[in-house]
C-alpha cells in the first residue's frame, strides 16, 4: 500500500514540476511556477519518507531541521546581487548530497562484492559528474563572491591537463564498470571528479560565470538521473533529467546570448584579450560628465525614454528608484520602457526579476531584439549600472574579447544618459567606448543617489 501510494505521489510531484518550468517561462506566471516547485518537492520528500528501507527516522529527522534551518536564511535574507552566488552554492551543495549518496551506496557492506555491472555504471557516473559539479559550483561561488580572481586564471597546458584528467577518469569508469569490486577504481575517478571541476572553472572569467553555473546546474542533473537508477527512485530520474535538460537548454541560449560557443567559454579563458588586441576602439576621448538638473530636464521633457538596467543598478538595490523615476517622465506624458538584455547581471533573468520585485508592469519589460528597433526613436537612453551589454565594441572592433555578443544597440539613441560609480570597466575588463561617444553624458555616483537626485530634480523640472 504504502508502495502504491508512493508511486502515485512521485507521478503528481513530476507533473507539478513540468507545470512549474511552464509557468517558469513567463515573467507573470514565475512565482506561480515557483510555488508550484516547492509543493512538487514537498510531496516527493514527504512520499520518500514512506519508503520501506528506512529503518529510523532520527537522523532524517535531524537533516530536514537543519536543512530548512539553512534554506531560509538564503531563501529570504540573501541580497538579489548575491542571489548567483547563491545558486551556485545550491548546485554544490545538492551535488554533494548526490556524490556522498553514490559514496555510500558503493561502500557500504552490502555494496562492494555484490554490485552489478549496470549498478556500478549509474554510481560511476553519479560520482563522476556529481564530484565535478561540487567543485565546479565552488569555483563558481568564489568567483562571483570575489573570494577568487574574476579574471581567467589560466594555467600552462591547462586544455591538455584537462583533457587528460577526463580522459582519466573516464577510464577509470570503464575499470569499474569491468571490475565492480576495484575500489582504486572508484577512489581515482572521485578524485579525478573533484580535480576536474576546479581545474575547468578557474581558467573562466567572472563574464561568463552565467553560462558556467547553468551547465553545471545541468551536470548536477545527470548526476541525479544517474542517482535515481543507483538507488531505484523514479521521482530523482524524472526530476534529473528536467533539471539536467533545461540547464542545458538555458546553457545554450545564453551562449547564444553572448554569440559563444560551449567550447569557447570551457576553454576560452573568456576577458583575457588575445594578443595584440585593444581595449577599445581607438576612438579616443572622455567621458563627459554631466549634472541631474542638466539631466533631469532632458528627461523631463522627453517623449521617449529607454531605461537600461545593469549589474549596477542591482549592486545599489534601485530598481525601486528607476521605476519611481519611470512613472514621474509618464505622468509627464512620455514613454518609458526597460532594454533587457538576457545575460544583464550575474544569471539570466536577473534584471526581469529586480524589475517586477519593484512593481515595473510586464509589458514594459523589453528584450533585446525587440527594444533594439525602438532605440533610434528615442531621446534619451538611461543607462543605469549596464557596461558590457551596452559596449559598441562588441559590433565594430574585431579585437575586443567581447566581439560578436550581441548588445543593446544604445549608441543609437539621441542622447545618452549613464549612470556610473566611476570610470572603471566593465566585469570582462573591457573599456567602453559607448561612455566617450559625444551624445553620451556620464552622471557619476552610486545609482540609487543618482536616481533619487534626478527624481527630486524632474519633479521641479
Amino acid at each position: 500500500m504504502n508502495e502504491t501510494f508512493m508511486q502515485l505521489a512521485y507521478l503528481l510531484a513530476a507533473f507539478l514540476f513540468l507545470v512549474a518550468l511552464r509557468d517558469l517561462s513567463r515573467p507573470e506566471s514565475a512565482r506561480r511556477g515557483m510555488r508550484l516547485a516547492a509543493f512538487g518537492m514537498a510531496v516527493a520528500i514527504a512520499a520518500t519518507l514512506l519508503e520501506a528501507g528506512i529503518v529510523s527516522y532520527r537522523w532524517l529527522t535531524v537533516g530536514a531541521v537543519v536543512g530548512a534551518a539553512a534554506g531560509y536564511p538564503l531563501g529570504m535574507w540573501v541580497p538579489m546581487t548575491a542571489m548567483p552566488q547563491r545558486i551556485a552554492l545550491s548546485h554544490a551543495f545538492g551535488a554533494l548530497a548526490t556524490t556522498l549518496v553514490g559514496v555510500g551506496e558503493y561502500l557500504r557492506p552490502s555494496g562492494v562484492g555484490s554490485l552489478t555491472r549496470s549498478h556500478v555504471a549509474a554510481l560511476g557516473l553519479e560520482v563522476l559528474f556529481g564530484g565535478l559539479t561540487v567543485t565546479g559550483s565552488l569555483m563558481a561561488f568564489g568567483k562571483l563572491q570575489e573570494i577568487l580572481p574574476g579574471r581567467p586564471l589560466v594555467f600552462r597546458f591547462q586544455n591538455a591537463i584537462n583533457i587528460a584528467l577526463l580522459t582519466a577518469g573516464a577510464a577509470s569508469l570503464v575499470w569499474l564498470v569491468a571490475m565492480p569490486s576495484e575500489a582504486a577504481a572508484f577512489k581515482a575517478m572521485l578524485v579525478i571528479a573533484l580535480a576536474v571541476g576546479v581545474l575547468i572553472v578557474l581558467p573562466i572569467g567572472g563574464a561568463d560565470m552565467p553560462v558556467v553555473i547553468s551547465l553545471l546546474n545541468s551536470y548536477a542533473g545527470v548526476a541525479a538521473v544517474a542517482t535515481g537508477f543507483a538507488i531505484n527512485n523514479n521521482i530523482l530520474i524524472i526530476v534529473g533529467a528536467l533539471d539536467g535538460l533545461s540547464g542545458f537548454i538555458l546553457s545554450v541560449v545564453m551562449s547564444k546570448a553572448m554569440n559563444r560557443s560551449f567550447a569557447n567559454v570551457l576553454f576560452g579563458a573568456f576577458g583575457a584579450a588575445p594578443a595584440g588586441a585593444v581595449a577599445g576602439s581607438g576612438i579616443g576621448g572622455e567621458m563627459v560628465e554631466t549634472t541631474a538638473e542638466a539631466a533631469a530636464l532632458r528627461l523631463a521633457y522627453a517623449e521617449r525614454v529607454i531605461m537600461v538596467p545593469g549589474y549596477g543598478l542591482a549592486v545599489s538595490q534601485a530598481q525601486h528608484q528607476i521605476k519611481e523615476l519611470g512613472d514621474l517622465i509618464e505622468k509627464r506624458g512620455g514613454d518609458v520602457r526597460y532594454a533587457i538584455h538576457p545575460v544583464a547581471g550575474r544569471m539570466p533573468g536577473h534584471m526581469n526579476v529586480l524589475l517586477a520585485e519593484a512593481g515595473v508592469p510586464y509589458d514594459k519589460l523589453v528584450e533585446m531584439d525587440e527594444i533594439n528597433e525602438k532605440f533610434s526613436g528615442a531621446d534619451v537612453a538611461v543607462v543605469v549600472g549596464a557596461n558590457d551589454v551596452v559596449n559598441p565594441a562588441a559590433r565594430t572592433n574585431p579585437a575586443s574579447p567581447i566581439y560578436g555578443m550581441p548588445i543593446l544597440k544604445v549608441s543609437e539613441a539621441k542622447s545618452v544618459l549613464a549612470l556610473k560609480r566611476g570610470k572603471g570597466k566593465g566585469f570582462s575588463g573591457v573599456e567602453n567606448d559607448l561612455f566617450i561617444e559625444p551624445r553620451t553624458t556620464m552622471l557619476f555616483g552610486d545609482a540609487k543617489q543618482s536616481l533619487l537626485s534626478l527624481i527630486a530634480e524632474v519633479k521641479t523640472a
